[in-house]
């Protein structure tokens, strides 16, 4: 039996997806553009719920490759902890946190140990949602209902006037059921949302921006000619529909 090889995308080729995406482009556009199937595309799309993911950025305080690298050399120098944070200006503590975290001063080494602390730092923030059961079951409640996420955010702010925890934003309200990471919403409860698609799409981003779906040099109703009036309409079918 042949198997199909596994796709893999560059973290290049995953933002193009995205920007073509957030463009309006369909699935089969972009996979053509990279010789797949849509069917390669969707996995990496739906993750998200057809929401772009955030950049991840580095803190300006955490540790660099090339203070990593120092450290590394440090240790094979038999420099101590100490004098090493002093070369990088930094707390003694952090120096003896990273070593140890990443195999001590015989095992420590800068790539794989930057390489761990980057994967460590992957944690997404919780959303306002989660373990908050009041808001869980007064959304669900709402969309069940019909109403729209604008309705619900709307209705928790004058309900709560003066209780941030229970109030939440629209687009949060949107998203929860699409990003089913976050644990909070059900995904059956897209089926209550006005717009039924199974990931979510921009309302600004369509293909109709750029002239799909439109008349070129559409002339309206009130221009047309005045001859048009004089001419004889076929009545054919009204003796029947009589």
């Amino acid at each position: 039996m042949k198997y199909r090889r596994r796709v893999f995308f560059t973290d290049k080729q995953k933002s193009e997806i995205w920007d073509r995406w957030q463009r309006g482009e369909s699935m089969n556009s972009i996979g053509r553009g990279f010789d797949r199937s849509s069917s390669s595309i969707y996995p990496l799309l739906a993750r998200t719920g057809g929401i772009r993911p955030p950049n991840r950025m580095r803190s300006r305080l955490a540790l660099t490759l090339i203070d990593r690298e120092e450290i590394s050399r440090g240790l094979r120098a038999k420099m101590s902890l100490r004098s090493i944070a002093r070369t990088l200006k930094r707390p003694a503590s952090t120096i003896s946190c990273e070593v140890r975290r990443n195999g001590g001063a015989r095992l420590h080494r800068a790539a794989p140990s930057d390489a761990a602390a980057w994967g460590r730092a992957h944690r997404p923030k919780l959303c306002k949602q989660n373990g908050n059961a009041y808001l869980c079951r007064a959304i669900s409640a709402k969309l069940i209902r019909k109403w729209s996420p604008q309705q619900i955010a709307g209705w928790l702010m004058r309900e709560h006037p003066d209780d941030e925890s229970k109030r939440v934003s629209h687009e949060t309200i949107y998203r929860s059921p699409f990003i089913q990471t976050r644990g909070v919403l059900k995904k059956e409860l897209l089926a209550h949302l006005r717009s039924t698609r199974a990931i979510r799409r921009s309302r600004h981003a369509t293909m109709k921006r750029s002239g799909l779906g439109k008349f070129n040099d559409a002339v309206t109703i009130r221009d047309r000619p005045a001859e048009v009036e004089d001419r004889a309409v076929p009545w054919r079918g009204i003796g029947k529909a009589i």
